[in-house]
């Protein structure tokens, strides 16, 4: 389960608001009435529930602005919109980030799928065998720079091509995941208490 905290009011009380949602992997009738059970049993209302399938997950890009941290640099904005440390660039791969940007070598993920030709899975093949072979860098939390070399494009500074993978598994054929609209007093429930307990460790 994934959660997007939100604080409503009911009258003059306060409430927390959450948004649960099952993954894809997760995602069967066993599992919901295992959440409605758990939740019920907390002091949590249900306000609403659904599914979204995959298809509106990709075109509302729902994953990429859930993740945005990561999907950011991967699918939402070109390298040249990346606040990209130019030093720690080039103490990594030797080149100024400003020539890299010049000569159309930076991708970000979506479009090093189409440059190396290759779906999700492909790329991240690639990124794994680029970043075993010494080629990875991060920047900061959620941020990573791959150099990515093949025979039939060339060489190109991708960031975060392990993105796409992630993302194919709400997105692909069949894919979808299961929401929970969730509201309790914190007189019954705390947040943390909500997070640790309820909930438990995210994975």
């Amino acid at each position: 389960m994934i959660l997007t905290p939100r604080t409503g009011t009911a009258g003059s009380i306060a409430k927390n608001r959450a948004l649960v949602f099952v993954k894809p992997h997760a995602l069967n009738d066993q599992v919901k009435d295992t959440v409605r059970e758990l939740l019920s049993k907390s002091k949590i209302v249900i306000c609403r529930e659904g599914q979204i399938d995959a298809a509106q997950i990709d075109r509302d890009m729902l994953v990429d602005k859930h993740y945005y941290a990561i999907a950011s640099k991967a699918t939402l904005l070109k390298p040249d919109k990346l606040p990209v440390p130019a030093e720690k660039f080039k103490d990594k791969f030797g080149l100024d980030w400003s020539d890299v940007l010049k000569n159309g070598q930076a991708l970000n993920a979506r479009d090093a799928c189409d440059r190396f030709r290759v779906d999700a899975v492909g790329l991240h093949d690639l990124w794994k065998k680029a970043a075993k072979d010494g080629g990875l860098v991060k920047f900061s939390g959620g941020f990573y720079c791959c150099k990515i070399e093949t025979v039939e494009s060339g060489t190109f500074y991708v960031f975060n091509g392990f993105f796409m993978e992630m993302r194919n598994k709400y997105v692909a054929e069949g894919a979808g995941i299961y929401y929970f609209l969730a509201e309790w007093s914190p007189c019954d429930l705390s947040w943390s208490d909500f997070r640790s307990k309820v909930l438990g460790p995210t994975d």
